[in-house]
């Protein structure tokens, strides 16, 4: 069976994590200095790497080839070559345990735990725990996980992953170094999935890799799932120079609104032409389009397009060139920053009320209305 392409690609070196430098900074320092703590706590939204940061530690803690040369190294890099970092690699190492806190969330799981880390590693090196979604752990399992980690053997290192670190006991929280994860940026995404998408030999359009960066939500695994759903749907990878995966493809992959829809509606509103986009609203609704849904893409749109407009800085490239062309003659003159900002406060505001509204469509065509309405 072949493997899905978050796993096959999933980062085998610090300098390979996308979007975590800061944490990549710290842990490596103290690699480094030799001053690895006993427990650590992974948090933040959910595929920004905190699993693959947790293994990537795990195998650096116990690589051969890293702790013989350390003192000598400036910057700290898992060899991936000697049997205790092959062993990670291919999921048997035996230094290595990881537990689903989904699943194993009880007081017996966590005793069972603790009399494994009691046990010296295998590799005679460390042992690591890797405890996932730590905040599904029930009271006692807490308090049990708490005895282990007052008294931690000097052999075990700890590291805890989770979404919701909030509902961490606070008396766990004390005994462990927090980390927090960021939402990768769009253009990190998108350079990690063209990158894939050249190992893969599949020819995408860059359009399209901006929609699949977007609609992720700063997750790089969800990015990279949906990649290998486009390739799957497009029956490709294609050679080169033959026809390449489009942002329509994207588009009809996520179940979102072609980028040239949320376009032509924005146009048409600009030119005041209320009847033209009243009836697109109409015909995105007959063809089954979620209307909540596509209003909120439709926001996101608006927003991209505001901030491209002022020149924020910090709006993704990519983005930024899908909005930023839309100058065209007539209505577009007409996209000024007070505009948009209109626009935006209206359609959010028809967002909250279409789950109210006894017509479906009717918020948005009375936002349409009151936008083509101004002087």
């Amino acid at each position: 069976m072949t493997q899905v392409l978050y796993r096959k690609y999933r980062p085998k070196t610090f300098a390979e994590i996308e979007g975590q430098e800061h944490i990549v900074r710290t842990l490596q320092g103290a690699l480094l200095s030799g001053r690895v703590g006993h427990a650590y706590l992974f948090c933040g939204p959910r595929g920004t790497g905190k699993t693959t940061m947790a293994r990537l530690l795990a195998k650096a803690i116990n690589c051969q080839e890293l702790n013989a040369k350390r003192l000598t190294l400036n910057a700290l890099e898992p060899c991936n070559a000697c049997p205790s970092c092959i062993a990670v690699n291919v999921g048997n190492s035996l230094d290595l345990i990881e537990i689903d806190a989904a699943s194993n969330r009880g007081i017996d799981e966590i005793r069972n735990l603790k009399d494994s880390a009691m046990v010296a590693a295998p590799g005679a090196g460390y042992k690591i725990f890797i405890i996932d979604e730590v905040h599904m752990l029930t009271p006692p399992a807490f308090n049990a996980l708490l005895k282990i980690l007052e008294e931690p053997p000097a052999h075990v290192v700890f590291v805890l992953a989770t979404t919701e670190p909030h509902k961490v006991i606070d008396t766990i929280l004390s005994r462990v170094q927090r980390f927090d994860f960021k939402k990768i940026g769009i253009d990190g995404i998108i350079g990690r999935l063209k990158s894939i998408a050249r190992a893969e030999k599949v020819n995408i359009e860059e359009p399209a890799l901006a929609t699949l960066a977007s609609a992720a939500s700063g997750s790089l695994r969800d990015a990279i799932s949906s990649l290998s759903k486009l390739i799957a749907y497009t029956g490709l990878p294609v050679q080169e120079g033959s026809a390449k995966i489009t942002a329509e493809d994207a588009a009809e992959i996520l179940g979102v609104v072609p980028l040239q829809v949320h376009e032509n509606l924005i146009d048409l509103i600009a030119q005041k032409k209320p009847q033209e986009a009243i009836v697109q609203i109409s015909t995105l609704f007959e063809s089954g389009v979620e209307l909540e849904h596509f209003n909120k893409q439709f926001v996101r749109h608006l927003r991209a397009l505001l901030i491209a407009r002022i020149g924020y800085v910090s709006v993704a490239p990519a983005v930024q060139a899908m909005v930023i062309d839309q100058r065209g003659p007539g209505g577009n003159a007409a996209l000024t920053p007070e505009f948009l900002i209109k626009a935006i406060n209206l359609f959010v505001k028809a967002g909250a009320e279409l789950k109210f509204s006894p017509i479906p469509q009717l918020p948005l065509e009375l936002a349409i209305l009151e936008l083509t309405k101004m002087s």
